[in-house]
């Protein structure tokens, strides 16, 4: 049976400055976050083979450290558990969210700049967390933008690849929140569920192109937030 199926798989936990809600940080995973990818690394191998999923041999990730070394820990592992030869590809189209030019500051820095700008009104409430709303800042863009985004990557990606007799498993490694997003706009959750779910670091959640050309979710937990008062970036 003829079937193309993406796993997203969002970066495993990494060194992430305090109070600061633009998710381009250059930091490395934590030990933690090591330990977590080559777990499900090891998970995902049995499931390929449980599955007779064909891997493709392009790992796709963002270029932030803390994916590309994500998905060089899956590509280790997946290498000598199934026997292949496997690449990844850094690409920018796969980056979180942008706030621009107040990358790296804080919440409070930023929201004591908007307030010093004659230019600007007082950000809102829940800013950080909007799908929609977009900082007024040179390069800035909102949560949906980035979704966008990283949707059509995906979707140029997956429909460059000649179907096949068997099931084809691409791999993309990158961010929980652009990735959330990216699945609104692939047509797999809607809006309301944007905010009530997260992904689980460095797990990966299978989503499949069907042949009419709409996706659907088919494997992997998205994770439920208990909360959605604070939700984090990425």
């Amino acid at each position: 049976m003829s079937r193309l199926i993406l796993g997203f798989i969002r970066h495993g936990d990494y060194q992430q400055l305090a109070e600061v809600p633009s998710a381009h940080q250059p930091f490395e995973l934590t030990s933690k976050g090591k330990a977590d990818t080559c777990t499900e690394a090891q998970k995902l191998c049995r499931f390929i083979l449980q599955e007779g999923w064909q891997l493709l041999p392009q790992i796709d990730c963002s270029n932030m450290l803390r994916s590309w070394q994500t998905a060089e820990i899956y590509q280790v592992i997946l290498e000598a558990a199934l026997d292949i030869s496997l690449s990844n590809q850094s690409y920018d189209a796969l980056a979180e969210r942008s706030v621009g030019a107040v990358a790296n500051l804080t919440v409070k820095q930023i929201e004591t700049i908007v307030n010093n700008d004659p230019r600007y009104s007082r950000l809102p409430d829940g800013w950080k967390s909007d799908s929609h709303f977009c900082l007024p800042f040179q390069g800035a863009e909102s949560l949906m933008n980035a979704g966008h985004r990283v949707a059509e990557h995906i979707k140029t990606q997956m429909l460059n690849i000649p179907r096949k007799s068997d099931s084809q498993l691409k791999l993309c490694v990158g961010h929980g929140a652009s990735f959330r997003h990216a699945a609104y706009h692939l047509g797999v959750i809607n809006a309301e569920e944007i905010a009530q779910l997260s992904m689980y670091h460095s797990r990966p959640i299978f989503l499949e192109l069907l042949e009419d050309g709409t996706w659907q979710h088919i494997a992997g937990e998205w994770k439920y937030r208990s909360s959605v008062a604070a939700i984090p970036m990425d």
